[in-house]
């Protein structure tokens, strides 16, 4: 059997790299210049190998009863991770992926293709655009996962994104965002404060080294209209290899302080990581 080898190309926005890992036959580690975004087992595509990744994949298998097909819109491609996950847990879902990295999504369908009868739709296009134009009460869950370079784009933080996403979600949709942020938190709490305006129900999930300000990390939004399950969320990420503790209620709140929701012209990226932030988990 040939030995898998890296693939390097140049993409839309910067040096996508495909390096196979040597301890599983189909495994692929995808960078975009340099930062780590997707790791895919095409062999075991309930494999979740990033913290953050199996955290939304958490609040994934909670949504809904298990298995149940849903109506599931990705913001942001990478390698596809998550969609491969829905599709693998969730037969007969139907999926929609927006990537504004044409040449990144041509790089990833090609060495790492999906499934035929995975039920997922690829688009290029930028996200919010995207989600403008979606019809309303669409989706069943709406997960955004965007970043530029390492940082997560400004027009995808305001209130009026956040309005755009609550309206594509069905009544009991759930919102999940990766988000990523250092002490003293000004954009997470921004973040916090603005999906308040829009959505009944919060919760936050985060290695407790993160929200205790010792490190820069991932932090997992959740946002709904009715209560999340809280308790089989806590269960869930307590028993990963690096635990995360579930913030929500009262605490979340008094996290968020006194932070504002962000306007379309006050808001800004995420902030940049310091180097060597991010890795495997």
């Amino acid at each position: 059997m040939t030995e898998p080898i890296p693939v390097t190309r140049a993409v839309d926005h910067g040096t996508a790299k495909l390096m196979p890992d040597v301890d599983r036959a189909r495994a692929w580690l995808l960078t975009v210049d340099g930062a780590p975004q997707s790791y895919v087992d095409l062999d075991a595509p309930t494999h979740l190998e990033f913290e953050y990744a199996r955290r939304l994949g958490h609040v994934l298998d909670t949504v809904d009863e298990p298995g149940r097909a849903l109506d599931v819109l990705h913001l942001g491609g990478g390698a596809l991770t998550l969609p491969r996950y829905v599709a693998a847990t969730r037969p007969g879902s139907r999926q929609h992926v927006v990537e504004a990295d044409r040449g990144l999504l041509d790089l990833v369908v090609t060495h790492l293709p999906l499934p035929e009868d995975a039920g997922i739709a690829l688009h290029t296009a930028d996200a919010r655009a995207w989600l403008e134009a979606a019809p309303a009460g669409s989706a069943d869950v709406l997960i955004a996962d965007v970043f530029g370079g390492s940082r997560v784009p400004a027009h995808l933080t305001s209130l009026a994104y956040a309005r755009e996403a609550r309206r594509v979600l069905r009544s009991a949709g759930v919102y999940l965002a990766n988000l990523a942020d250092a002490a003293p938190f000004d954009f997470l709490r921004s973040q916090l404060a603005t999906f308040a305006e829009v959505f009944e129900e919060l919760a936050v999930i985060a290695e407790p080294a993160v929200l205790r300000g010792r490190r820069f990390g991932n932090a997992v939004l959740v946002a709904a209209q009715e209560p999340v399950d809280t308790s089989a969320l806590a269960r869930l990420t307590a028993s990963d290899a690096f635990p995360a503790r579930v913030e929500h209620g009262a605490g979340l709140r008094r996290f968020t302080g006194a932070a504002a929701p962000v306007r379309d012209e006050d808001a800004v990226p995420s902030p940049q990581p310091p180097q060597g932030a991010f890795g495997i988990g």
